[in-house]
């Protein structure tokens, strides 16, 4: 038995954070699902950026889209939605046999409608019913104005990945409005089988207090947010409150790990993949780590339900200066502002290469 399938019979999903139209063409994705245990697939307007700027698999599509007059979102919509749709089947018996619960692919609005609740909502609405892939999550961010939009796509039936989360309160205000969603279906009669996922960033935590920590603490704190966000996800589940839902028919909101790539040279390249295996979780980590520990990872046991040492963790790192609330606030919007940037580069490499 490979690592990677030691991990999944740990009770925890593999998804792979990463999608090119070279990896759908050459059979790597299906690898993975056939191989390494993979059963979903994540992505981010970065993950787009770079598989349209730096190939060539998309030019023939853009120029097509080009001279019907398709302007640059639009065509990153069609071409993102062309590589979802192979993706969705090649994990759709997953899904069938999971009864919904695994064999998700996600597809992320707009990064620019992060502020923007009504347009979020309409934007989820449309583009899952574009992708016409029952196995297709809608991208939402976890900010202030995304909370609101969570709760509504998930009331309107639509599907939701809740992304750019970083502590455990941001864990749970998403809990929150993928749980109001469905209370509502609930009173109006409407099937409860919503699913949803709520992704916590985990390795932007490291890189940020990296050096304002001793050396003791460097490449401690993601894991920990992790755990204490792991130990709230196991309570907030066991709740009379969800446990009402799921005995009308609703799914479980599962938790997250995403950004598990190791950003230290000097890390093991597995670091967040050992140190996150949870029952009940995904870990969606890029394709290098995902073979990295399909090589040489280890499961050496699961975090526990009670959020292990993460307070000394957390209160050994305020010691240090370092104001935990205050720096989740700043990775969300450092975040947001990095998928807009993202954004803007990707619509631009599509015009350029229209012209």
């Amino acid at each position: 038995m490979s690592d990677t399938a030691d991990l999944a019979a740990a009770g925890q999903s593999l998804w792979v954070d990463n999608i090119t139209r070279e990896l759908l063409d050459t059979g790597v994705i299906q690898q993975f699902a056939d191989e390494f245990s993979v059963t979903g697939l994540t992505s981010n307007p970065s993950i787009f950026d770079k598989a349209i700027t730096d190939s060539t698999s998309y030019d023939a599509q853009i120029k097509s889209l080009a001279k019907e007059g398709v302007v640059a979102e639009e065509c990153f919509f069609e071409l993102a939605i062309d590589d979802l749709r192979r993706a969705a089947d090649i994990f759709r018996p997953v899904h069938d046999a999971t009864n919904g619960l695994d064999g998700w692919v996600s597809l992320e609005v707009s990064p620019e409608l992060a502020d923007d609740a009504p347009n979020t909502i309409a934007a989820a609405k449309k583009l899952h019913a574009q992708a016409g892939k029952k196995n297709l999550f809608i991208k939402i961010p976890g900010t202030p104005a995304g909370l609101v939009a969570i709760e509504e796509t998930i009331a309107a039936g639509v599907p939701v990945n809740v992304t750019l989360l970083f502590s455990t309160e941001h864990y749970l205000a998403a809990a929150d409005a993928y749980t109001k969603g469905l209370e509502r279906r609930l009173a109006t009669g409407q099937d409860l089988n919503v699913c949803s996922v709520a992704s916590l960033f985990i390795s932007r935590w490291d890189v940020a207090v990296a050096k304002e920590v001793p050396g003791d603490l460097k490449d401690k704190l993601g894991i920990a947010i992790g755990a204490d966000a792991y130990a709230a996800y196991r309570t907030f589940i066991a709740s009379e409150r969800v446990q009402k839902l799921v005995a009308a028919g609703a799914p479980i909101q599962r938790l997250l790990f995403a950004s598990t790539g190791t950003k230290d040279p000097d890390a093991s390249d597995t670091l967040y993949i050992q140190g996150l295996a949870a029952p009940e979780t995904i870990n969606t980590m890029p394709d290098g780590t995902l073979r990295a520990f399909h090589d040489h990872g280890v499961v050496t046991g699961v975090l526990a339900a009670d959020g292990g040492d993460s307070a000394e963790v957390f209160a050994a790192i305020t010691d240090a200066g370092v104001d935990l609330d205050v720096l989740a606030a700043r990775l969300q919007d450092e975040g947001k502002t990095s998928f807009v940037s993202a954004w803007k580069e990707l619509l631009d490499s599509i015009e350029q290469k229209a012209k």
